[in-house]
């Protein structure tokens, strides 16, 4: 049974429960301002809280958020993002937030491309999972984007435990899924002025 603490963000303008075996990455090495990361002192997995200008037109709906949901997992793979695979898209409810705000949830796979041999020698991951949550805070030209990252690496895992496609997401996915239910539910903004504050 995993244990969480409620964990102060971002100075404490935002606050939710993270797994008490996660790390504070801007412990030991620099974090950019607008982001704040954890990770599994036991494992590969990270979580990262990343504020970011709002993308696409004013006003939602699922067409603009969908569209603004695909922008940014583009940017966060950058040259990988050919190859994703995308498994389901959900709407997100936020318990803390107000049910007006758009929340938006997809869970991915990208593969490292096999060609090459480096990735062989190293401890490169068969895949890593994604699951990508996008809050959209239309008043304050922001998208909060939190992300689960979860890297399978032969040996860490096990294989027989994973189709995506027939439902079966192993230990490794069904821990991170609920991760992030956790911080759906528990998330809150304290102090709305922090999105002025930061320039992405």
């Amino acid at each position: 049974m995993t244990t969480y603490k409620s964990t102060p963000l971002f100075g404490g303008a935002l606050v939710c429960d993270i797994p008490e075996k996660f790390a504070d990455v801007s412990k030991l090495r620099q974090v950019p301002d607008n982001q704040e990361v954890y990770i599994d002192k036991d494992g590969f997995t990270s979580i990262i809280f990343d504020i970011t200008e709002r993308v696409g037109p004013a006003g939602g709906g699922l067409e603009t958020d969908g569209r603004a949901l695909t922008v940014h997992l583009e940017d966060l793979l950058g040259d990988d993002v050919d190859s994703v695979k995308v498994w389901n898209t959900t709407e997100t409810e936020f318990t803390r937030l107000s049910g007006d705000i758009p929340a938006y949830t997809l869970i991915a796979t990208q593969t490292p491309k096999s060609n090459t041999r480096e990735a062989t020698r190293t401890s490169a991951p068969d895949f890593t999972a994604l699951i990508l949550t996008l809050l959209r805070l239309e008043k304050e030209s922001t998208d909060i984007l939190i992300t689960v990252n979860v890297p399978h690496i032969k040996g860490e895992y096990d294989e027989d435990e994973i189709d995506l496609a027939m439902g079966k997401q192993g230990e490794l996915i069904g821990d991170a899924v609920e991760y992030a239910a956790r911080i759906w539910s528990s998330l809150d903004i304290k102090d709305w002025a922090l999105f002025k504050e930061i320039q992405v």
